[in-house]
């Protein structure tokens, strides 16, 4: 019994140290592949968030069937980002707007990653119930949550 808890708890720690660091791009293929994959995931959010910020600001129709489909991408594409962020790529010469922060603060590029997850799945409930005023906001905090990252681990 004392084995199976030892195994399950070393078990558990190298998960779980695992989950917080990232992997090292193996050679300079490796690294421009993860970068080209890694840019495909926040272009996908982009694409989606643009159309939601227009309406937001009225400068788009509002459209609550648009609003529902571009809150469940950016939603999807959100739970992506850990892994699509998961190979360190800083190593190598690739062509990134990443800071290497994104792999040495990894704890807070997670803390952000979630923060995301929360603010989509947000957007998702409120889009429900078809209230502009409410969606307003909640796209808002999808956006807030966009920049916050961008601030902190985005080249300008």
């Amino acid at each position: 019994m004392k084995l199976i808890t030892k195994t399950t708890i070393a078990c558990a720690l190298v998960l779980s140290m695992s989950a917080v660091n990232a992997d090292t791009a193996k050679s300079e293929k490796h690294a421009k592949k993860a970068t080209e994959l890694r840019q495909s995931v926040f272009s996908l959010l982009g694409s989606n968030m643009g159309p939601l910020g227009g309406m937001a600001k009225g400068k788009i129709e509002f459209n609550e069937k648009a609003i529902k489909k571009h809150a469940r991408r950016i939603n999807q594409l959100s739970h992506m980002i850990a892994d699509y962020t998961r190979t360190d790529t800083s190593s190598f010469k690739t062509k990134t707007d990443a800071l290497d922060k994104v792999w040495k603060q990894r704890a807070e590029f997670k803390k952000r990653i979630k923060d995301l997850n929360q603010s989509s799945k947000n957007l998702l409930m409120v889009a429900e119930s078809g209230d502009q005023s409410a969606i307003k906001k909640a796209i808002g905090g999808v956006g807030k949550t966009c920049g916050g990252c961008h601030d902190n681990f985005k080249k300008d």
